[in-house]
């Protein structure tokens, strides 16, 4: 499958050539892992959830499965109940091998390359993704893309953070600066925006975790990519151990791991149980290929598409 590690600054990462992911992340200092992982590498392509993967070429969800672009329907992978898109179809990058194309102690780059009709999607596409450790316990997510044709691209590191060791979210708090979120269907498909202010997604002082229910929601954070911006914090009460988020992505979706059940080990030794660790994935607003009000996700030829995250680790 492919593994390769990374280290330098405090932290050590290690990676599958699989969906470019992020198998495991170590901070000095602290023993457990900071991400939620599998034990057996053979485990990732069944019961993974998407840990540590790079989504794409669309990340998260596209309603029904089409889209319009310059006045042409495309028809995509339905991989939800038959009717919706994930993660861009059942074979996206996240579960498809991408090749490395560079490596030194401290970085690792990784490509892909996939073909004009793949999954549904128009025009050849060519994605990297930057891992690097840096100054500060920082690991940088930086992505970049090219097309041959139009096509739409949203890409979206995938990783479930838990900073404790428990193998739960109990002991987590979370700071978003988000005064607004999409709204959804029952299906989760974006049907709108509104203002955080009296729910559930208002994280703007920061509040615990949920430890049962489903949190799967979009955070709108821009409403069109910008500078890199530090938007969130993450920190376990029983460890000391905090992730300050900066990204360049106007949405973060915050998922915490309410289907991450799994018969197999996880790297705590034991089967990952639900809300084991929470996604904060930097990306695009959901179905944007859909939705002309949202931050666009179009793609032409020329451009180059590029996101870059970073996640900053202590231990106070």
């Amino acid at each position: 499958m492919g593994t390769h590690t990374i280290s330098g600054h405090g932290l050590t990462a290690t990676f599958l050539e699989l969906g470019a992911i992020l198998r495991d992340l170590r901070l000095e200092g602290h023993d457990a892992p900071l991400v939620v992982g599998m034990a057996d590498d053979a485990d990732y392509p069944e019961h993974s959830f998407y840990m540590g993967a790079t989504a794409g070429r669309v990340a998260n969800r596209i309603g029904h499965a089409r889209f319009v672009l310059d006045g042409t329907e495309h028809r995509t992978d339905a991989n939800v109940a038959g009717v919706h898109t994930l993660h861009g179809g059942s074979e996206g990058t996240g579960k498809l091998p991408w090749e490395v194309r560079a490596a030194t102690a401290d970085a690792i780059r990784f490509g892909i390359v996939l073909a004009d009709g793949h999954m549904g999607f128009p025009g050849r596409i060519e994605i990297e993704a930057l891992f690097r450790c840096e100054p500060g316990a920082t690991l940088r997510v930086a992505y970049a893309a090219w097309a041959d044709a139009p096509t739409v691209c949203n890409l979206a590191h995938h990783s479930y953070f838990a900073l404790d060791g428990t193998g739960g979210l109990d002991a987590h708090v979370l700071r978003v600066d988000a005064d607004r979120y999409v709204t959804v269907s029952e299906a989760l498909i974006p049907d709108g925006v509104a203002p955080v202010e009296g729910t559930a997604l208002d994280f703007r002082a920061g509040r615990r975790l949920p430890g049962e229910g489903l949190l799967d929601h979009n955070l709108c954070l821009a409403d069109a990519r910008r500078a890199l911006t530090e938007v969130a914090v993450l920190r376990s009460e029983a460890s000391g151990v905090e992730m300050r988020l900066a990204t360049t992505a106007p949405g973060l979706q915050v998922y915490d791991g309410a289907k991450l059940r799994s018969p197999r080990p996880g790297l705590l030794g034991h089967p990952n149980r639900a809300h084991a660790g929470v996604a904060l994935e930097p990306q695009l607003w959901p179905d944007a290929p859909n939705r002309p009000d949202f931050p666009s996700a179009v793609l032409r030829p020329g451009e180059t598409y590029r996101q870059t995250s970073t996640f900053a680790f202590s231990k106070g």
